[in-house]
C-alpha cells in the first residue's frame, strides 16, 4: 500500500526482552519504554545526526549511526539513494543491557524510511512485514526485532528465505519487571560464551519449556515459573554476568518468581503476576513481588515495572 511521501516523520520504537528463558533466539516481549527518532528531509545531500539520552556519547554521529545505516538499507532495497537528512534521536532504552536498543535503532530506521518512501500497511500504519524482513536481515536473529515491530509477545523463526513471526497477546495478569544494572555487556561477548553444541537432553528440555512458555504467557500464567527454566544459554553466560545470574537464581529459589536473563543480559526480567484481573504496579500482589525483587537486588539495580507494549513500532502523524 502506498501513501503520499512526507518530508518529516517521527518513529517510536519500543524496548524488548528476548529469549524469555527457554526461547533462545525465538521468543520476545515488547515493553513500554521507547526510543524516538525524528527525521526530516534536507534540500542538500548532507546528513546531520543529533543524539540525546541513553548512550548518546557512545554512538557515531554520521553515516555509521545505526539508524542511518538501517535507513540506507531500506532505501537501497527499493533502488533509491538515501537523501539528505536531519536525524534527532531521543534514547530512553539503556544501551548494552539486553533490552533491544540496537533492534530499536534498526527497526526505527527502517520504519522511518518506509514512511518517507510512502509505504504503509493495510491499516495505514507502518508496513510491518516489510520492516520486519529488512530489520531481521540486518540484526541476524529476530527475537528482539519481532516484538519491536509487532508488539506484544512474539515467536520468531526463519522460514526458508524469509523471516516468520507469530504475534500473540500476553495475559493481562502478567506485569514485566526489569532489573537494570549500572554495568553493560555486549551481545557479542555474551554470544561468544555459548558452546557450538549442547546435549540432546538439554535441547529437548528447552523445546518443551519454550512450548510451555507460550501457553503460560498467553493464558496460563500460573505455569510461568516452570516455563522460564533454561538449559541452553543462561548458565553458559554466567562468567560474563555473575551478579545477574545470582539475582535470577535468588529470586527463583527464595521467592519462586519467574526470573530470567533479559536478552543477552545483564538486565534481569521478572514476570510478576496477579491471580485475577489486570496486573498493576499498585496492586498488593504486584507490590509485594516488587518489594521482594528490590530486597534481593539491593541498590545497584534500577527496578522498572513496565506494561507490555501492544502495537510495536509506531509512526505517529507523519508531517507533510
Amino acid at each position: 500500500m502506498t501513501s503520499p511521501r512526507p518530508r518529516r516523520v517521527s518513529v517510536d520504537a519500543p524496548a524488548t526482552s528476548a529469549n524469555l528463558g527457554p526461547g533462545f533466539d525465538s521468543l520476545g516481549l515488547a515493553v513500554r519504554l521507547y526510543n524516538r527518532f525524528d527525521v526530516s528531509l534536507r534540500e542538500d545531500d548532507e546528513l546531520h545526526v543529533f543524539a540525546a539520552g541513553q548512550g548518546c556519547r557512545e554512538v557515531p554521529l554520521d553515516r555509521r549511526h545505526l539508524v542511518i545505516r538501517a535507513m540506507a538499507e531500506a532505501f537501497d532495497r527499493v533502488g533509491e539513494k538515501l537523501p539528505g537528512l536531519d536525524l534527532r534521536c531521543e534514547n530512553d532504552i539503556p544501551h548494552a543491557r539486553g533490552l533491544g536498543s540496537s533492534s530499536s535503532a534498526i527497526v526505527g530506521g527502517v520504519a522511518a524510511a518506509a514512511a518517507l518512501l510512502g509505504r504503509a500497511g493495510p491499516d495505514g500504519g507502518p508496513d510491518r512485514d516489510w520492516i520486519y524482513q529488512i530489520a531481521a536481515d540486518m540484526e541476524g536473529h529476530p527475537d528482539n526485532v519481532a516484538p519491536c515491530v509487532f508488539g506484544g509477545y512474539t515467536v520468531a523463526y526463519r522460514d526458508d528465505d524469509t523471516w516468520g513471526v507469530a504475534r500473540l497477546t500476553p495475559d493481562e495478569r502478567i506485569l514485566p519487571v526489569l532489573c537494570v544494572p549500572g554495568w553493560k555487556l555486549s551481545t557479542e561477548r555474551a554470544r561468544g560464551l555459548l558452546p557450538e553444541t549442547v546435549p540432546h537432553a538439554d535441547a529437548a528440555f528447552n523445546a518443551g519449556r519454550a512450548a510451555l512458555m507460550t501457553a503460560a504467557v498467553c493464558g496460563q500464567p500460573e505455569s510461568l515459573f516452570s516455563a522460564t527454566r533454561d538449559r541452553l544459554h543462561e548458565s553458559y553466560r554466567s562468567p560474563a554476568m555473575p551478579r545477574t545470574l545470582s539475582l535470577v537464581e535468588d529470586l527463583r529459589e527464595h521467592e519462586k518468581l519467574a526470573a530470567v536473563v533479559s536478552g543477552a543480559g545483564p538486565t534481569a526480567l521478572v514476570l510478576c503476576t496477579v491471580a485475577e484481573g489486570r496486573a498493576e504496579v499498585n496492586s498488593p500482589e504486584i507490590a509485594r513481588q516488587i518489594d521482594s525483587i528490590a530486597r534481593w537486588a539491593g541498590n545497584d539495580w534500577d527496578i522498572r515495572p513496565l506494561h507490555v507494549e501492544p502495537a510495536g513500532v509506531r509512526t505517529p502523524s507523519p508531517h507533510p
